[in-house]
């Protein structure tokens, strides 16, 4: 008999090569392909799909998409993230909503809440990442990989052209584009200066 808990078995699949850990709860519409490993005390909440990807105990996910990837123990998944082939996501880290992440570590503590792109990188641990950041991966043609230190806050809408490595402790203004290192501690912006201007025509 299992050992864990699965609502509307109808609506899961669990692979026979899948392994499920005690106290572990499925809900409905997941599906557990390949080698997946879902661990002790995890909550798979509706609409994920995990092929050959671990999920350690005590994990949450949410409607979202792992493939070869591993999060580590207590961490929370989803809505909508997708963790791509060399996602290592490590423990007590929060990746939420439109988040992707490929052939990347990420430190424990680590929070990427929502809307950002983070491929070949290594991202240290209790960082900050903001909404809408890139890591620029990609030249048109090799990939290049973003170093982070620990304890790194990234704001909104930033940029990081590859490669390049941020020091321990940084802090990087919403809006900044970073194409070179940046030292440990360092507080970095890159913004263009906002004008104001009269939407009214002068008079001749």
């Amino acid at each position: 008999m299992a050992n864990y808990r699965v609502i509307s078995p109808a609506t899961v699949t669990i692979s026979e090569r899948a392994a499920v850990g005690k106290g572990a709860v499925v809900f409905p519409n997941n599906a557990l392909l390949g080698e997946s490993r879902v661990g002790a005390g995890a909550v798979l909440y509706p609409n994920n799909i995990l092929e050959d990807a671990e999920a350690d105990a005590g994990c949450e996910l949410t409607a979202s998409v792992l493939r070869g990837a591993r999060v580590g123990e207590n961490s929370r998944i989803g809505p909508f993230a997708h963790l791509r082939p060399g996602a290592v996501v490590g423990k007590n880290c929060r990746i939420g909503n439109f988040v992707e992440i490929k052939n990347a570590n990420i430190g424990d503590g680590t929070k990427i809440g929502h809307l950002t792109y983070v491929g070949d990188a290594d991202v240290g641990k209790d960082c900050n990442i903001g909404c809408g950041v890139i890591f620029c991966n990609y030249d048109g043609v090799s990939k290049h990989r973003t170093v982070v230190g620990d304890r790194c806050f990234i704001g909104s809408n930033v940029n990081l052209i590859a490669p390049v490595t941020l020091g321990e402790g940084c802090f990087i203004a919403a809006g900044t584009t970073v194409t070179e290192d940046v030292p440990a501690g360092a507080f970095l912006i890159g913004r263009v200066r906002q004008e104001r201007k009269s939407r009214r025509r002068e008079e001749e």
